[in-house]
């Protein structure tokens, strides 16, 4: 049997990479709930989150200059500051939250940045507080501040059902949170960085361990135990009998 011929020059992206386009643009064209008449992506300031796979959270971020330009720069290959520095793989992103804030939206481009932090905080505080880790990717530090009231968010799925059970095996997965934490580390390694993207790795560490202890316990992992009834095997439990919620 012949091989099937390849077209070396095709421009077309790959399938997956097209449908989790065409799902971010959907996305950005929900309509805003604070302003019925435009589109979320139309939305000039805003504070937005990303969750993976399991509904943890793991990265929050602030825009001055609309949702879609901020989202491109992280999730379809454009200039990202968290992306460059294996701060965040897109790769790990399942769903999106986006809060439009047009009352700073309509503010002079230069005071924006400064009314959106308390928002961020805000944001910030309630990720924290739903983490299993007690901990998100972000290499800053948020700003602390007072909290402030937010309003009805936009969240969406930017992962297409033909394409989840492959972007969500746990194996691929754990193997994509090992490539990352090499990566970070390497780049910490050859460069005088934060103490921020420090942190980074730990929490990116925990996360693929309890990951693959979870994977090694849905498949029956055990470990030997010695105690007066002599070695015993009993399920790996990572936490202590504190869970982590995941999908395995």
């Amino acid at each position: 049997m012949s091989p099937r011929k390849v077209d070396l020059a095709t421009t077309a992206l790959p399938h997956e990479v097209q449908a989790i386009r065409e799902a971010i643009a959907e996305a950005l064209r929900a309509s805003d709930p604070q302003r019925p008449t435009q589109t979320i992506g139309q939305a000039k300031a805003g504070i937005y989150a990303f969750y993976d796979y399991d509904g943890e959270p793991i990265y929050v971020g602030q825009t001055a200059e609309g949702f879609s330009v901020r989202l491109g720069r992280h999730l379809t290959g454009q200039r990202s500051d968290a992306v460059a520095k294996y701060v965040l793989d897109p790769f790990e992103v399942h769903t999106i939250s986006m809060w439009s804030l047009p009352h700073i939206g309509d503010m002079p481009a230069g005071k924006r940045k400064a009314a959106l932090d308390p928002y961020e905080y805000t944001v910030y505080r309630q990720l924290l507080a739903s983490s299993a880790f007690g901990a998100i990717l972000n290499e800053g530090e948020i700003p602390p501040g007072p909290t402030q009231q937010l309003p009805e968010p936009v969240t969406r799925v930017i992962i297409p059902d033909e394409i989840f059970p492959d972007r969500s095996h746990p194996d691929i997965r754990i193997a994509r949170r090992a490539q990352t934490i090499s990566l970070l580390a390497k780049n910490i390694s050859e460069r005088k960085v934060s103490t921020g993207l420090r942190r980074t790795l730990v929490t990116q560490t925990e996360r693929l361990n309890a990951l693959a202890a979870k994977r090694f316990k849905a498949l029956g992992g055990t470990v030997e135990r010695e105690g007066a009834e002599g070695v015993v095997d009993e399920p790996y439990d990572l936490f202590s009998g504190q869970e982590y919620a995941s999908g395995i």
